[in-house]
C-alpha cells in the first residue's frame, strides 16, 4: 500500500511539473542544432473586437497542407504562415492566413511598391534630389528603426528607397510617402486603395512604415497578394535583394553604409547572423513587440519558386546562449519541407487528345480532336497519383451554343482545360484543334442556300412575290374572261345585225315583189 501511495505521489508531481515546463521546439542552427524554449513573444491573434490582441500563438492543428494524404505537415511556431507558388499562387501550407496580424516593417513592401510604380509611370525620377520634410520623423519613437535621416536632409529618391527596404528606415518611408502623394495622409489613403485593387480584404494601414497602431493590420493572404505584385517589378526586386549599399554623403550626414537586415539572404547580417539560406532571395523582415518576428521571402530550387510569409514568430535561447529568431527557422523549415517533398510534374501533356468539337461543312469529318496548347505542370507531392487530379474541359461552341464551321486550322483555339483537385486549380490552358479540317464547298453552298431561303426577310419577300403573282394571275384571268365576254357579245351583236339586215333585205325584196305584182295587176 505504501508503494502504491509513493507511485501516486510521483505521478502527481510529474503532472504538476509538466504544467509549468515550457514546451520544447527544435530550432535551426546551421552549426549546432539544439533544443530551446518556444517564443515568449508572438504575433497578436484577432480579438473579439476584430483587432489583433496580445495573446500568444495558438497550437498547431489548423494548418492546411497540400498533399496532406501523402505528405506530413511541417512543424513551425509562427501564428500565421503561408507558403505558396510565387508564379501560380497555389498554396502548399497555410496557418490562419486570413487572421488579422500586425505587419510591422512588412508594411514597407507596399510603401516601396507604390514608389516603384510611380517611377515606372514616369511621375518620379530615381535620381531626383528629395529634401526630407519636417514630418519625416512623424509617428516614430526612440526605439524606431532609422537611417539617421533628419529634416532638411537632401538625398536621391533612389537612396530613400534603399534606406527603407534594406535598412528598414522608418523616416525614409515618411519621406517617400510625401514625395509620392504630397502628404503622408494622402499616401496612406493610396496604400489602402492599392491594397483593395490587389484583392486585399483583411488589411488596413495608417502609416507607411509599420509602427504599431490598433488600426494598422493585415493578413498573410493579403501580404501574399501585395508581395506577388511587387515581385513583378524589376526595380523592387533589385532593391530588396541588395545586400549592402553605400549612400553618398549629404548636406546633413557623412557617407552611410547600409546592410540588409534579412539574414536569410545576407550571410554577413549583423542583426540576424547564422540564417543564410542559399536558395532564398528578398524580401523583408519585420519586428515589433506586438507583431513578433515576421519575414516575407522567396526561394527557388530548380524550377520551383516559392513565396513564404511567417507572422508572429518569437525568439528563444540556444544552448550556446545565442538568440534563435523563429521567423527565420520557421521559414527555412517550410522551404526545406516543400523542396524535399514536392517536385514539378507534368499533369497533362500538349500532345494528349482530350476531347473534340463538332464542325459543320467539313470535307470528310463532322468533328475535330482537341489537344492542350501547352503542357500543364505543377508542383506536386513526389509520390502523388496523377489520376487523382480532375480535368475540366470547356468547348466554347458547346458552352456558348454556337457552331464551329470549316475550314479549321490546326492550332485554332476552340476551348480550354483546367486541372483541379480539392478546389485548387493547378493550371488552365487553351484547347486547340489537333488537325486541319477542310471546307466542303458543296455542303457549304447547300447550307448557304438553305440559310438564305430560311431568312425571315427572304421568306417575307418570297411570300410577297407569290402574292403579287397570284393577284396578277387572278386579274389576268378576270381580264381574259371579260375580254371573251365582250367578244361573245360583239359576235352576237354582229350576228343579230346580220340577221336583221337579212330580214330587212328579204322584207325589201318582198315589198318589191309586192309592188311588181300590183303593177302588173294594173
Amino acid at each position: 500500500m505504501k508503494n502504491i501511495k509513493f507511485l501516486s505521489l510521483i505521478c502527481l508531481l510529474c503532472i504538476v511539473f509538466s504544467l509549468f515546463t515550457p514546451v520544447l521546439a527544435v530550432s535551426f542552427d546551421p552549426d549546432e542544432p539544439t533544443v530551446t524554449e518556444t517564443p515568449a513573444e508572438s504575433a497578436a491573434p484577432e480579438s473579439e473586437s476584430g483587432k489583433p490582441s496580445d495573446a500568444k500563438p495558438t497550437a498547431a492543428g489548423t494548418d492546411v497542407v497540400a498533399g496532406a494524404d501523402v505528405v506530413k505537415a511541417p512543424e513551425i511556431t509562427a501564428r500565421n504562415a503561408l507558403l505558396l507558388d510565387l508564379d501560380s499562387g497555389v498554396v502548399y501550407f497555410s496557418r490562419k492566413p486570413d487572421d488579422r496580424a500586425y505587419p510591422a516593417s512588412l508594411t514597407k513592401i507596399l510603401t516601396v511598391l507604390l514608389a516603384v510604380e510611380a517611377v515606372e509611370r514616369g511621375e518620379l525620377d530615381l535620381k531626383a534630389e528629395i529634401t526630407a520634410g519636417d514630418d519625416c520623423l512623424q509617428g516614430l519613437d526612440e526605439q524606431s528603426s532609422t537611417a539617421g535621416i533628419v529634416p532638411g536632409e537632401k538625398m536621391m529618391l533612389e537612396d530613400y528607397l534603399y534606406c527603407a527596404m534594406i535598412s528598414s528606415a522608418n523616416e525614409a518611408c515618411n519621406v517617400i510617402a510625401r514625395t509620392v502623394s504630397g502628404s503622408i495622409p494622402a499616401f496612406v489613403e493610396r496604400m489602402n486603395a492599392r491594397a483593395q485593387e490587389l484583392g486585399c480584404t483583411g488589411s488596413h494601414f495608417v502609416n507607411p512604415h509599420g509602427m504599431p497602431d490598433d488600426d494598422h493590420y493585415t493578413t498573410a493572404s493579403d501580404l501574399a497578394k501585395i508581395t506577388r505584385e511587387a515581385m513583378q517589378h524589376e526595380l523592387f526586386v533589385t532593391i530588396c535583394d541588395t545586400l549592402s549599399r553605400t549612400v553618398p554623403a549629404t548636406n546633413k550626414s557623412d557617407t552611410r553604409e547600409l546592410q540588409n537586415t534579412n539574414g536569410l539572404i545576407n550571410p554577413n547580417s549583423i542583426m540576424y547572423p547564422g540564417y543564410f539560406y542559399e536558395p532564398a532571395s528578398g524580401v523583408k523582415t519585420g519586428h515589433t513587440s506586438a507583431a513578433g518576428y515576421c519575414l516575407v521571402s522567396t526561394a527557388q530550387q530548380d524550377d520551383i519558386r516559392m513565396l513564404c510569409i511567417v507572422l508572429g514568430s518569437g525568439e528563444g535561447v540556444r544552448a550556446n546562449g545565442t538568440t534563435d529568431y523563429y521567423n527565420f527557422t520557421d521559414t527555412i523549415t517550410l522551404y526545406r519541407w516543400v523542396f524535399d517533398n514536392f517536385s514539378r510534374q507534368t499533369i497533362l501533356g500538349s500532345s494528349e487528345l482530350v476531347g473534340s468539337a463538332a464542325v459543320e461543312f467539313g470535307s470528310d469529318t463532322d468533328s475535330v480532336s482537341l489537344r492542350p496548347q501547352s503542357d500543364i505542370a505543377a508542383v506536386l507531392p513526389n509520390n502523388v497519383s496523377l489520376d487523382d487530379y480532375e480535368r475540366k474541359v470547356t468547348v466554347y461552341s458547346e458552352r456558348d451554343n454556337t457552331t464551329v464551321t470549316a475550314p479549321v486550322a490546326a492550332g485554332d483555339v476552340l476551348g480550354e482545360i483546367s486541372i483541379e483537385k480539392d478546389g485548387t486549380v493547378y493550371g488552365t490552358v487553351p484547347l486547340v484543334a489537333a488537325v486541319d479540317v477542310e471546307l466542303s464547298r458543296g455542303a457549304f453552298l447547300r447550307s448557304g442556300l438553305q440559310s438564305f431561303f430560311a431568312h425571315p426577310v427572304v421568306i417575307v419577300l418570297l411570300a410577297a412575290a407569290v402574292l403579287v403573282i397570284v393577284l396578277y394571275i387572278v386579274m389576268l384571268v378576270r381580264y381574259q374572261k371579260r375580254q371573251k365576254a365582250r367578244k361573245r357579245a360583239a359576235a352576237r351583236a354582229r350576228h343579230e345585225a346580220s340577221i336583221n339586215r337579212e330580214h330587212q333585205a328579204r322584207d325589201e325584196i318582198m315589198r318589191e315583189l309586192t309592188r311588181d305584182t300590183e303593177s302588173r295587176r294594173r
